[in-house]
């Protein structure tokens, strides 16, 4: 998991141009300024390229958190 977390934090410091951001299991959107809609998208793209999965819909709408999101990708790997 600590591995999933790491590369997580890398694309979304990627993503959101940002090298202080770090996220944990419970980080949202919320809590960074630009995730907006928009980005979530290019946020989603960028970690099913950097894992090699592909997210269900209903899966990229059920993530609460980011949690979430590293569980998913942990159950695809």
């Amino acid at each position: 998991m600590e591995e999933i977390f790491e590369r997580v934090n890398n694309v979304f410091r990627d993503v959101f141009d940002d090298e202080t951001i770090t996220v944990n299991e419970n980080t949202t959107s919320s809590d960074i300024e630009d995730w907006d809609s928009l980005e979530h998208i290019n946020l989603i793209v960028a970690i099913e390229n950097e894992f090699g999965i592909k997210f269900g819909m209903n899966e990229v709408t059920g993530m609460k958190n980011v949690g979430e999101m590293v569980k998913i990708i942990k159950d695809k790997m």
